[in-house]
């Protein structure tokens, strides 16, 4: 078998970068649903899109390579046979640097905009002060992105058009889910430099091969996170829960154990199954495609009927 990066890229169907903002509004996000939902659990994956608006390539002071640095890059491959073993898997065609779903709706740093924000706008937050609010300022490197301001008018078109179709969408898969299993467990799917970066508090430090982020405890139940350590674990990986990422806002906004809905996030070293530099697949990508099915497959095995509810109330 051929395993050489240019023949995954090919088998993998990665885009081009090069799309137009009328494409990637028509089509912001892909849902790959299975035949028969057999297990109470959705996959996400915010981060991995990869289509990115030529206009915004030619806004930027940065390269398309670079402009990439800060996706999720495959992600949505690593976990798609989540479907075969019957659990949807959402996943974000429109780039990280262009607009984060994995944050609030409004989390926008003042100074990258040509007008004062309005009032509903959150421009307080530790990500908006680190570049990474909605709509991002840096890379993950801390490298500037636009020549110039924006127009609110422009962050509100991508939150509009692209945001909120992604969360509507998310919102749909868990509701129904939770209907018909009385439970609905979330894994959000992402992947991390191998070495945290220059601002990251683990700077300079090479990471664990699995950080498993459940928000200290407060984002689904501990049998989820534990069941989901061990059978990692299992497979040969290193495992960390909560640091460095603990799981960020669609972790902590859709994990309501009470309601019976959790969040688990998961973020897979980078290292292990893509070249970081170049960003291509490399062989380990199979192995490691084959180990989160398997992954997939042990956890959905586990009893989850004891988390199913009886009476409940509104799940959001």
């Amino acid at each position: 078998m051929d395993l050489s990066p240019e023949t995954m890229i090919t088998a993998l169907g990665i885009d081009g970068p090069d799309v137009t903002e009328a494409g990637l509004f028509e089509r912001p996000i892909i849902v790959e649903n299975p035949e028969n939902q057999r297990i109470p659990f959705v996959f996400s994956s915010p981060h991995s899109g990869r289509h990115y608006p030529a206009s915004f390539v030619a806004a930027s002071n940065l390269d398309a390579l670079t402009l990439r640095r800060s996706e999720d890059s495959f992600v949505e491959k690593l976990f798609a046979g989540a479907v075969e073993l019957g659990a949807p898997l959402l996943q974000a065609r429109f780039p990280r640097a262009y607009l984060d779903a994995n944050r609030e709706p409004y989390e926008l740093d003042p100074s990258m905009f040509t007008e004062p924000l309005p009032p509903h706008v959150n421009t307080r937050s530790l990500r908006v002060a680190g570049g990474l609010g909605t709509i991002a300022r840096v890379v993950s490197d801390s490298t500037e992105i636009y020549r110039a301001p924006l127009s609110y008018a422009e962050a509100e078109e991508r939150i509009r058009r692209l945001y909120m179709p992604f969360h509507e969408a998310l919102r749909d898969l868990l509701e129904s889910t939770l209907k018909s299993f009385g439970c609905a467990i979330l894994i959000d799917c992402h992947s991390m430099p191998s070495v945290g970066g220059p601002t990251d508090d683990d700077s300079g430090a090479d990471r664990p091969d699995i950080v498993l982020g459940d928000r200290y405890g407060t984002s689904c139940a501990g049998t989820i996170t534990a069941e989901a350590e061990r059978i990692l674990r299992r497979l040969g990986y290193s495992v960390i829960r909560n640091n460095p990422y603990a799981g960020g806002f669609n972790t902590e906004h859709y994990g309501r154990p009470r309601n019976g809905l959790h969040a688990l996030q998961i973020e897979v070293n980078r290292a292990l199954y893509m070249d970081e530099a170049r960003l291509e697949p490399v062989p380990g990508f199979v192995q490691m495609q084959k180990d989160m099915t398997a992954f997939v497959d042990e956890l959905a095995a586990w009893d989850w009927s004891t988390l199913t509810l009886g009476a409940r109330g509104a799940a959001f």
